[in-house]
């Protein structure tokens, strides 16, 4: 169990395309980006959404793409992976930040599964108890977190096939009872306040939000097309039929007489039963697993030279998730969760792309797991040029959000400004700095250490 939690250090991937795949279907076919979608309709029409939830899809695939490609390249998480551009020590801010916004993403999918669980069992047995059956649900996660990525990469592929077969069937009897066309002709609601812009800055915005997660899953891929194209193709599909799948069973109801509330699955539930209820709990399941183990990862990468063991980690952290899932106030705040990652994140993937691919010339050295000097020590361990530009970035996104209400949204602007400005600022180091020939840095630290033995054994 110590070695399949990788410890501190990077690994060498193993894990084909076909299984990255199916680990990123399953773990994003999550109740979050499902309810998510039950927000676009009638807000916008159901052709405008459909449009606007592919195109965003894309492009923030193409961010989480970028990121789980460096996680393969080094063998680092994506915590790990900040000491690059924010300093060995500057990194803990984003590792921080990331523990935190991962266990609320486990804190509200627990919470919509025990929300699920306890309609159906109400509704057979008249007992109800959401913040008990919240509880249970995480604590499930909890139990198969544990078993770390190795027993993530088993039950994944599992989960996802049986939530595309559920997933197929509901979309199955709305089209069968309904046509296209009267879910396009459901009259569009201005009072709801999501303008096509804003829709498709959620859409990306949810892409921003599984980025934490890239390099945690892709380091495990057995090589850069298994990385690139499992991750990119998983994630998409699983994004587009998950979103679509909130957004056609809240025109659903509407077409049907009922009263559809965003972000509520009790009422889809009710609608399509005990199939879509499935999905819902082992969305949750597959995704909290992910999520609970991306915490954990994130906690023992904080500092190069981690003490902190798996096991224990997990335990600690998993207690922590089960006892926030029963705040059940938390769900009202979704969208303001959503933005507030958007805001603090796209900078952050930003600066990390623009650091590897084109200072770094795509290129980490073992200086990466030192916990003090070399290449990435920059002024006491932080680099505050990243720092910098970081803060200007998430600011921008916070009053392109919340102020100037921009036309285009908050996070494609957020994500240029950044792109631009972190690399205006560094390309004097790229300058100065010569090219190191490539190696990935699971065997670099491996030769390291035979000529540290080596050398105490003379």
């Amino acid at each position: 169990m110590e070695t399949q939690s990788d410890q501190a250090g990077p690994v060498r991937g193993t894990l084909s395309l076909a299984r990255i795949g199916l680990i990123w279907l399953a773990a994003n076919f999550v109740v979050t980006t499902l309810l998510t979608g039950t927000f676009f309709i009638p807000a916008i029409d159901f052709a405008s959404a459909t449009t606007l939830i592919v195109i965003g899809t894309i492009v923030g695939a193409v961010v989480l793409v970028l990121v789980g490609y460096i996680g393969t390249r080094t063998g680092l998480p994506t915590m790990a992976l900040t000491r690059g551009a924010f300093g060995i020590r500057g990194s803990l801010l984003p590792s921080l930040a990331n523990v935190f916004s991962l266990m609320g993403w486990v804190w509200v999918q627990a919470m919509l599964a025990g929300i699920t669980v306890d309609y159906i069992v109400a509704t057979y047995t008249g007992y109800s108890n959401p913040v008990l059956f919240s509880a249970l649900s995480q604590t499930l996660a909890v139990i198969l977190a544990i078993f770390g990525h190795e027993g993530i990469a088993r039950i994944e592929p599992w989960l996802a096939a049986v939530m595309l077969g559920f997933a197929a069937w509901i979309f199955t009897t709305a089209f069968t009872e309904f046509t296209p066309a009267d879910y396009q002709a459901i009259p569009v609601d201005l009072d709801l306040g999501f303008t096509p812009a804003i829709v498709l800055d959620i859409v990306i915005a949810t892409a921003i939000a599984w980025t934490v997660l890239a390099a945690d899953i892709n380091r495990h891929a057995r090589n850069g097309r298994a990385s690139v194209v499992g991750s990119g193709v998983g994630y998409t599909i699983s994004t587009i039929i998950a979103m679509m799948l909130g957004a056609t069973a809240t025109g659903y109801l509407l077409l049907t007489g009922a009263d559809a509330i965003p972000f509520d699955p009790a009422p889809i539930v009710a609608a399509f039963g005990i199939p879509l209820a499935v999905v819902i709990f082992v969305s949750v399941m597959a995704t909290n697993v992910v999520a609970l183990y991306g915490i954990t990862t994130s906690a023992i990468n904080a500092a190069p030279r981690g003490r902190i063991r798996f096991l224990p980690a997990v335990l600690v952290l998993g207690a922590i998730s089960i006892a926030g899932s029963t705040w059940l106030g938390l769900l009202g705040q979704f969208t303001t969760f959503l933005t507030m990652i958007g805001a603090f994140f796209v900078p952050v993937f930003a600066i990390m792309i623009v650091d590897y691919f084109i200072i770094k010339r795509r290129n980490y050295t073992t200086d990466m797991l030192r916990a003090e000097g070399g290449r990435y020590w920059y002024t006491r361990g932080v680099n505050w040029i990243a720092i910098v530009v970081w803060a200007i970035g998430a600011a921008v996104s916070y009053l392109l959000a919340y102020v100037w209400h921009s036309p285009t949204g908050a996070t494609i602007p957020a994500f240029v400004l950044t792109f631009f400005l972190y690399l205006i600022a560094m390309l004097p180091e790229r300058r100065r700095t010569a090219p190191e020939p490539y190696e990935h840095l699971a065997d670099a630290a491996a030769e390291r250490d035979a000529a540290l033995e080596t050398e105490v054994g003379r």
